[in-house]
């Protein structure tokens, strides 16, 4: 329980390709220990993707580190898809790929988004989760969506004021469908700079103190494509979900041991949610970095991060 940062950098050690509903064919690998505790890393946006860098949340001498891109995101083809991409097909795959590379249950792990999914797949299957470990916890709420469409810019006014007046004056009123509308447009020339714009407000408004990674990250047109047309796609149908249906069925999991990590400066995910979702679910540790905001990559919660991974070491024995 002694290390708090990052594991070293390590290679997979399988990966394939999962054919789910058409059109979509899911990327996944797997690293560390081919017999050891099997731990699936859920991923951001929707739509983000995975990179290397999250196999290092984990020991690799004691986890069996499953990782995929989630439908339309990352090395999952085809890229931005919207078709049958929704909560429950995303749950649904979880699934399929538990069964596919034949384990029984595992820790999940997963921030933002990752957070929203791994609650919904617990409360799903509970008997198959060791565990959950969720960091800037994301509910699906109407409020959380329009604090992020709108809200933040009581923090964030000059990265709002970017995103908003990318529209013209008289589409502004609703910026969601507004963005929707053109990130789903076939013309590149119509949904790349809507991207763009889109990646980089969410990875402005991301951290307490700027990181190089993450704002390189939201320049790359193809990315920031994805990342932002899956989320549109998401907020535009309020994720699939009932209004405020995963923390309602927080009771589901009970039982199951969890820890929740939350930067107290969180603005994309602000910390309310965890603090709502602490309440209702007894079994989690809650853990708030005092000098944090939203990313995973932020010093404080990647040492939270790794603690909790290594404390359910202990708790799997």
């Amino acid at each position: 329980m002694s290390r708090r940062d990052l594991f070293p950098e390590i290679e997979s050690y399988s990966r394939g390709r999962l054919k789910v509903d058409p059109p979509h064919e899911l990327y996944w690998e797997q690293s560390g220990n081919p017999e050891g505790a099997p731990v699936l890393f859920l991923h951001g946006g929707p739509g983000a993707g995975a990179t290397p860098t999250n196999r290092r949340f984990f020991d690799p001498k004691h986890y069996r580190i499953v990782i995929f891109d989630q439908r339309g995101a990352g090395r999952s083809t085809p890229a931005g898809d919207l078709t049958n991409n929704t909560t429950q097909k995303l749950v649904a795959d979880i699934e399929a790929l538990r069964i596919e590379l034949g384990i029984e249950s595992w820790l999940l792990f997963g921030g933002s988004w990752g957070s929203s999914l791994a609650l919904f797949y617990a409360q799903s299957y509970p008997q198959r989760c060791r565990g959950v470990i969720s960091r800037g916890i994301f509910l699906c709420r109407r409020d959380e969506i329009d604090w992020f469409l709108t809200g933040m810019k009581r923090i964030f006014p000059e990265a709002w004021r970017q995103f908003s007046q990318f529209l013209p004056a008289d589409e502004r009123g609703d910026l969601l469908t507004h963005y929707y509308r053109r990130l789903t447009d076939p013309d590149p020339d119509v949904h790349l700079p809507a991207g763009l714009a889109w990646s980089r407000y969410e990875s402005a408004c991301s951290t307490l103190l700027p990181i190089p990674d993450t704002t390189a990250a939201a320049a790359d047109p193809a990315n920031a494509l994805c990342l932002a047309r899956i989320e549109a796609h998401y907020f535009v149908n309020d994720c699939f979900l009932t209004n405020g249906t995963l923390l309602e069925n927080a009771g589901r999991l009970k039982g199951i041991p969890g820890a929740i990590v939350q930067g107290r400066y969180d603005m994309v995910c602000p910390i309310d949610a965890a603090d709502a979702l602490a309440a209702a679910w007894p079994d989690a540790q809650y853990i708030i970095v005092p000098d944090a905001g939203h990313s995973a990559m932020e010093p404080g919660i990647r040492r939270a991060l790794v603690v909790a991974t290594e404390r359910f070491k202990t708790l799997a024995a």
